[in-house]
């Protein structure tokens, strides 16, 4: 059963760098799916500023673009496209001078409607944007901001971009968009925990041995190799899309699904992990980097190949064994792993509960493989939970291993949307259930802070690891010193 489209009221959605990467590749095919499946109105404006000169069918050109390179061409509705195109304006705009901000204000008028203001810009010029829309007037009970990372290089600089942007939008009114978040599975996370009997009672330290989150991607820095180097591992994917996802399998249960019950559940994670500093840093934690090697059957550059400085140490791998000390996780590890140039493109959630504490079927059986629930990201979305059972036929008590397996390509005939997709509506919709509060973005620093400074503090230098495979075998050593193993993404 399909569920009814319920479209969102009109809205004005002003994309600052609108002819950019992520406007070109996620933004405006994100947003022309949304009004495809009915849920934008014809009525909504959405408008490109960047600094080129380019008028308003010149943008509709890129748009057009846009939506036959990063969509199947089976999505692709003549019609569709010509009434979405309809819709996109441009104005040529800088945050730095008054040119272009007469012209977006009179593109605006005086309609009270939802106004997102999203900045796929450098954060260099957040404040300047910001400051912009407030002296000419632009911002307005309904206006929202989104941000997207990175959200500041350390505590510091997280602070000081917040108050920035705080200076002219409330909290409420700003989403700082994390799109991990968005995707259908890590929202399934919270119906699993909460809306299953079956999970909660053993949602603890006492039956989970263990859990692992990887984030691995088989591409390497793509062209972004001097922003990557300036970042890491650390800065680019732990602070925000891993230390979110281990907040959503640690948290307590929240009074609701409101936005805040859900982000104070959050902090509290954040604000219970063991600290991890120059004392501990090199038990607990594994910085690599990729060099020369093959992926998918051909050759790679190693990562030096691919950016300015030939000496960098910039870390593209990154293990840590991470600790809550709350009492429903107290001895329970949580590893977290993320890399560039790995074997796989794959992120997923690895529950492993403890074993049986006894096994009463004798030596006939076999061992009994603890239970595993495996959490799938990308690709192949979807849920498994494996199971013991009985071999079938006869010749005594053989136990084999099964999968309970949930794909949601297979189980739901829908299009899974993009995180993006589901992101951008809930702006207008005002919902922040799905964005990062102030508050957490800033205890996930404080987390994170005092861990860069023991790498830099013990001079711990990256491990060396070939293209294509899983990382540095000292990531391998810090699991299984434990012993335990990393699931390197097997059926």
């Amino acid at each position: 059963m399909t569920s009814q489209i319920i479209p969102v009221e009109a809205f004005d959605y002003v994309v600052f760098g609108g002819t950019g990467d992520l406007a070109e590749r996620k933004l405006i095919p994100a947003l022309f799916r949304r009004y495809a499946d009915g849920q934008i109105l014809a009525q909504s404006r959405i408008i490109g500023a960047a600094r080129g000169e380019m008028d308003h069918e010149e943008y509709r050109s890129f748009a057009r673009n846009a939506l036959k390179t990063h969509i199947k061409e089976a999505e692709l509705d003549a019609d569709k496209i010509n009434a979405f195109m309809e819709m996109l304006f441009y104005c040529s705009i800088d945050a730095k001078s008054d040119k272009g901000w007469p012209e977006l204000k009179s593109i605006l008028g005086d309609e009270d409607r939802v106004r997102a203001y999203y900045l796929a810009v450098g954060p260099a010029i957040f404040g300047d944007i910001a400051d912009r829309l407030h002296s000419n007037g632009l911002i307005r009970e309904r206006s929202r901001l989104v941000i997207e990372k990175p959200i500041g290089k350390d505590l510091a600089s997280a602070h000081a971009l917040n108050e920035v942007v705080g200076k002219h939008f409330r909290e409420d009114q700003i989403f700082r968009i994390d799109h991990y978040l968005g995707k259908e599975t890590v929202q399934n996370l919270m119906a699993l925990r909460f809306a299953n009997t079956l999970f909660q009672p053993v949602w603890n330290a006492s039956y989970i041995d263990h859990v692992q989150i990887t984030v691995a991607e088989d591409l390497g820095v793509e062209g972004r190799g001097n922003y990557y180097d300036t970042s890491g591992a650390i800065r680019d994917m732990v602070q925000n899309h891993l230390l979110q996802l281990l907040c959503l399998v640690a948290m307590e249960p929240p009074a609701s699904t409101d936005a805040n019950a859900v982000r104070d559940e959050k902090l509290k994670v954040l604000r219970s992990l063991k600290p991890i500093d120059a004392e501990s840093v090199d038990a607990k934690t594994v910085r690599g980097q990729y060099k020369a090697g093959a992926a998918k059957g051909n050759p790679v550059p190693a990562y030096l190949d691919e950016v300015d400085d030939k000496q960098s140490d910039t870390e593209t791998f990154v293990a840590i064994k991470a600790e809550i000390e709350t009492w429903r996780w107290a001895g329970v590890p949580f590893y977290l792993r993320t890399g560039k140039r790995l074997s796989s493109r794959v992120s997923e959630i690895i529950v492993q509960f403890k074993p049986v504490p006894h096994n009463i079927f004798g030596d006939d059986a076999k061992s009994i493989k603890a239970n595993r629930l495996i959490i799938r990201l990308q690709p192949d979305e979807g849920v498994k939970q494996g199971i013991t059972i009985k071999d079938p036929g006869p010749g005594g008590m053989r136990l084999r291993e099964v999968d309970l397996d949930m794909s949601f390509a297979e189980n739901f005939d829908v299009h899974a949307p993009d995180a993006y997709e589901r992101l951008l509506l809930d702006v207008i919709r005002g919902n922040q259930t799905l964005f990062m509060r102030r508050d957490e973005v800033e205890a996930a620093w404080k987390w994170i802070d005092p861990l860069i400074a023991g790498w830099a503090d013990t001079n711990q230098k990256t491990a060396k690891y070939t293209a294509g495979t899983w990382g540095p075998t000292s990531s391998i050593a810090l699991i299984e010193r434990d012993g335990r193993t990393w699931h390197d993404g097997e059926a």
